[in-house]
């Protein structure tokens, strides 16, 4: 497995910053309900488009408030067999309203049919286009962080910067180990500034 990391080997950023994550989110709230939703379902969860599309209205907690992700990555029990995990992340409550309106989240909750089927039914291809075409919109830089992994490594490092413990995150991203997690800890630039500045007072 190859390590995870915020910069590649040419020194550039792998992470939407806050001013970027800005951008794309107004960006995204001009577009139709699927596409604004979809790119607000990864800016406030973290999680990957392979996940995003497993979402159904079942994982959609309205009231208490968080979004329910299998986390797609192999795991292993102890003997060796893959196993299943889900991770619970919250999420702002204006996200969710807009969720539920533009899905029609709680009358698709009443039936087992519909609160089974996938709120976004597409590839992932196609998640990847949208969001990078809302991106180019913005005005992101052609550069590697212009992509949903971007937005995922932007997640971490929003939450780092705005002191969600390292144990938290690694919930709410679904890492199997917390030496995964620290990287987001590694935060440069204005983030690290951001970082420091709590500690200036």
């Amino acid at each position: 497995m190859s390590e995870m990391r915020l910069h590649d080997t040419a020194g550039n950023r792998l992470y939407l910053n806050a001013e970027e994550r800005a951008a794309f989110l107004a960006m995204a709230r001009r577009k139709p309900a699927r596409d604004r939703t979809l790119c607000e379902t990864l800016l406030f969860t973290g999680c990957r488009p392979s996940e995003l599309l497993e979402i159904t209205p079942a994982r959609v907690d309205l009231s208490g408030g968080t979004i329910t992700i299998r986390s797609l990555k192999k795991r292993r029990d102890a003997s060796g067999r893959s196993k299943i995990a889900y991770r619970s992340v919250p999420v702002p409550p204006d996200y969710l309203d807009t969720l539920n309106t533009a899905h029609g989240i709680r009358e698709a909750q009443k039936t087992r049919k519909q609160s089974a089927t996938p709120i976004w039914p597409l590839s992932r291809v196609r998640v990847w286009q949208i969001v990078k075409g809302i991106m180019i919109e913005a005005g992101i830089p052609d550069a590697p962080h212009r992509s949903p992994k971007g937005l995922r490594h932007g997640f971490g490092i929003n939450a780092t910067v705005n002191g969600i413990p390292l144990h938290m995150l690694q919930k709410w991203m679904g890492h199997a180990q917390l030496s995964t997690t620290a990287i987001y800890a590694d935060a440069v630039g204005k983030e690290e500034q951001d970082i420091a500045a709590r500690m200036w007072g």
